[in-house]
């Protein structure tokens, strides 16, 4: 039997709004999964959010590139936010989304290449920065979208500065239509995708264990209601419908006006341009998605420096 923390209990806590007890009872029937537990919890109907994200674990600052039929996304990582607010930083993170534009977002040709105005490669620049800043940092990641003929449209949401902030998006539409109006649209739903956070651009793009999870919880929820089994495959069917809905782009109602599929907005340009236009793709990076800090007492910091 694993041991059930109190920090594993406020670990869950936070990622589900249930009450304590729910959640001690959670992990103890699952052996301390935290997973298991949310899904645990989620089949009893005791978890108040159902994708409540953690709280993000890192600073620093997303930059976006775009030129046309091409955009780039790149993530560069400080421990702390004052770092994200140092015009030095500001520019490395500019210069290398344009890096990874003009080298197709290939991570390991960014770092080794020259960085501007200066004898340096990026991946040099980078430990340049580091001690002229005084705070570590890294180059965590990039994605370039591209189409044969359209546009790549960029947006940063909660810009620290020009073409940086907390979110970068890119929307790619192919289409030998207007320019100016696929821009237009491609913007705008780069800013739907990210308030809107889909996991894939269609059914098919999604993970299909997370598929098959939700499944699971769907089945056993409506197993629960005491239902017949053909009752239940039809509910399944239904609420199958509905979390590709809320998941999947081009299902998802467009947050600009609160109507219409992605699906049909991008279908109403075409229909306006009298040619195909077609949303090939997109990139949503949100600074600090997926790493876990450690949280730190810093009174007890304090305290131990004091004490030796």
């Amino acid at each position: 039997m694993a041991q059930i923390t109190a920090a594993l209990v406020k670990e869950l806590r936070e990622k589900t709004g249930a009450g304590m007890m729910d959640c001690k009872k959670a992990l103890s029937d699952t052996d301390g999964d935290l997973d298991a537990a949310v899904d645990w919890l989620r089949k009893k109907g005791l978890s108040a959010a159902e994708k409540k994200s953690s709280r993000v674990a890192a600073d620093g600052l997303v930059g976006v590139a775009a030129g046309g039929t091409a955009g780039a996304v790149a993530e560069i990582n400080s421990e702390t936010d004052f770092v994200a607010r140092n015009e030095l930083f500001q520019d490395f993170v500019r210069n290398v989304a344009e890096l990874a534009l003009a080298n197709e977002g290939d991570q390991d040709a960014v770092l080794a290449a020259g960085y501007p105005n200066t004898d340096r490669t990026v991946a040099e620049q980078l430990t340049h920065n580091i001690a002229t800043i005084g705070e570590n940092q890294s180059v965590r990641r990039m994605e370039c979208l591209s189409v044969t003929d359209g546009v790549v449209a960029p947006y940063v949401h909660n810009a620290a500065a020009e073409n940086v902030g907390k979110i970068g998006v890119l929307v790619a539409l192919e289409s030998t239509g207007d320019k100016a109006k696929l821009e237009a649209l491609g913007k705008q739903i780069a800013m739907h995708v990210a308030a809107a956070s889909p996991l894939g651009l269609t059914e098919a793009d999604i993970d299909q264990e997370v598929v098959a999870r939700e499944e699971a919880i769907f089945k056993d929820q409506a197993l629960a209601s005491g239902k017949p089994a053909e009752i239940v495959e039809k509910m399944m069917v239904g609420r199958m419908r509905k979390y590709f809905e809320q998941v999947v782009l081009l299902k998802q109602t467009f947050v600009i006006d609160g109507e219409r599929s992605i699906e049909k907005v991008v279908a109403d340009l075409a229909k306006e341009l009298g040619t195909d236009v077609k949303l090939t793709g997109y990139a949503r990076f949100q600074l600090g998605e997926g790493i876990e800090k450690e949280e730190s007492d810093f009174a007890a910091e304090v305290a131990q420096a004091v004490n030796g």
